[in-house]
């Protein structure tokens, strides 16, 4: 491929993904997401926004000095700290790139930065020249471009790019933006701009009006060479374009676009159901290309169509975007060493042998209880043992639940608290209820409960269920995730983890502006 033909994906679920509420990871899932990303051949990873906290510094860092493949990017507002810090953490990465970043709206420049026009153009030269000093490969974005005027785009831009800037992204910071319009801004700017030809322009589209990946792909036809976008779709609000929407999307249309990506398209799937493990968001059923319904036919006709001709109702191959990974690959026979290489299949590694001992524990504790083991649950199992490795407040020793027609369900747990047992019962309208009051009656976090969610992680009555947790407390948000054969315990589970990462406090802020 050549390189006027590639179309370099720029994913950050690793910052903006991130950044939806509750969905924040640790370090190590931060790096298992990250190592999944350049299996797929992911371009440019967003690891971080490296001055947001010490944590999100260390996470980019390590990302930094493990991933080899593909480019590790840092965000940066376009002040001096932000781009010093960035190009700290992204030092030991074999291909490193700063991502600077500033608003260039009236009403963000008037509101938020008290800003004339021109001292922002000013500052935007700033910070490309100072992230030049430290990396060749720089980007720089006008926040809010989508409702920025289409004028003062070209000044900031030309004047970036004469200053060192190598991508030029597009965002419509607040999903603002319709198609059709979209793509002729995008063909404006690459017109009007006189050394537009030295960068590669780029797009950030958010998803509020539901049109985040059509208008990504109208800045595509448009000329756009990289496109920002995530697992999923996660990101803030209604999330941000789907990478795999818009990799199947020039994929499956190549009669239209002269474009196409580097992704290796049969690690979708696995890549997606590990960010829905790890931030406890769920796909959902019907979500194009990776919901449990895409490629799912009831009605007779479609399944008459596909069953004579595929390509009479399905436009792709399931097994292409890695449908075919949830084949049967373990079961209560199979030994520590296949074991130990199927999670190494699914980029799935342990920091010491203890913890890869305890993942086998668990796994054939899991395989005397259901008959076939499939990658997500190992993957739920991964998440499990790193989730008991971090130090947690709260601890789930063991729980009796009783559920009977006619009776007030009524739940029995004994929790660990600072190493110290207590034992604590609850009546509830459901034995969920009665288990989550039963915490509570003990702990008295003064959390609100805002979501409790369930969905089975593999097919069949034995299958775990994956419960997840949202908890609000003095506006700070967080989920947990619990998954078990047991969907009460998996509930406590969910619960319990929501609560240590309540009481681990705010170790993570985003500054003013965070959303390119």
């Amino acid at each position: 491929m050549s390189a006027k033909d590639q179309l370099v994906i720029f994913d950050t679920t690793l910052r903006d993904g991130e950044q939806s509420p509750g969905a924040t990871m640790t370090k190590a899932e931060k790096l298992r997401i990250a190592k999944a990303l350049e299996k797929l051949r992911v371009d440019v990873i967003e690891a971080g926004f490296a001055i947001a906290s010490q944590g999100d510094f260390e996470a980019v860092k390590s990302i930094a000095e493990t991933i080899k493949e593909s480019t590790v990017c840092s965000l940066a507002r376009a002040l001096d700290n932000d781009i010093d810090r960035a190009a700290e953490a992204i030092r030991p990465a074999a291909k490193g790139r700063i991502h600077t970043f500033i608003a260039t709206s009236p009403i963000h420049m008037k509101h938020k930065l008290q800003m004339e026009p021109d001292e922002v153009i000013a500052q935007a030269v700033r910070a490309v020249t100072r992230a030049r000093g430290h990396v060749d490969d720089v980007e720089f974005s006008c926040e809010d471009a989508g409702r920025s005027e289409l004028d003062f785009l070209c000044r900031i831009i030309e004047a970036a790019i004469d200053a060192g800037a190598r991508t030029i992204n597009i965002p419509d910071t607040v999903g603002y933006a319709i198609p059709e319009q979209f793509g002729e801004t995008i063909h404006q700017l690459l017109n009007r701009i006189p050394n537009a030809d030295k960068a590669v322009f780029s797009v950030h589209c958010h998803n509020d009006l539901g049109l985040a990946v059509a208008n990504s792909l109208a800045a595509v036809t448009a000329g756009a060479r990289q496109v920002e976008c995530t697992i999923n779709g996660l990101g803030e609000r209604a999330g941000n374009a789907s990478l795999e929407e818009i990799v199947m999307a020039v994929r499956t249309r190549q009669d239209l676009f002269n474009v196409d990506t580097r992704i290796d398209t049969q690690h979708i799937v696995p890549a997606s159901r590990l960010v829905s493990t790890i931030t406890g968001f769920p796909v959902q059923p019907n979500k194009a290309i990776v919901g449990a319904n895409a490629f799912a036919h009831e009605s007779g006709i479609h399944q008459d169509g596909v069953l004579k001709h595929r390509e009479t109702y399905e436009i792709m191959c399931a097994q292409d975007v890695g449908w075919h990974t949830n084949s049967l690959v373990l079961g209560k026979h199979s030994g520590r060493n296949a074991f130990r290489t199927r999670l190494q299949e699914l980029g799935i590694q342990f920091e010491t042998e203890s913890e890869l001992n305890e993942a086998f524990t668990r796994f054939k504790a899991l395989a005397d209880l259901k008959h076939e083991i499939f990658d997500e649950d190992l993957q739920a199992i991964a998440s499990d043992t790193h989730q008991s490795d971090e130090e947690g407040f709260y601890e789930l020793v063991c729980m009796q639940v009783c559920s009977e027609t006619g009776v007030v369900p009524k739940a029995s747990l004994t929790l660990k608290v600072e190493g110290r047992e207590h034992k604590v019962e609850a009546e509830g309208s459901g034995p969920v209820d009665a288990t989550f009051k039963a915490i509570e009656s003990l702990v008295d976090s003064g959390c609100n409960l805002q979501l409790y969610s369930v969905n089975n992680i593999t097919s069949g009555t034995d299958a775990q269920g994956e419960v997840t947790v949202r908890l609000e407390r003095g506006g700070r948000i967080v989920n947990g995730v619990g998954a078990d054969t047991d969907i009460i315990i998996a509930s406590a589970k969910a619960y319990i983890e929501a609560l240590n990462l309540i009481s681990r406090g705010g170790t993570r802020q985003h500054p003013q502006g965070a959303d390119v």
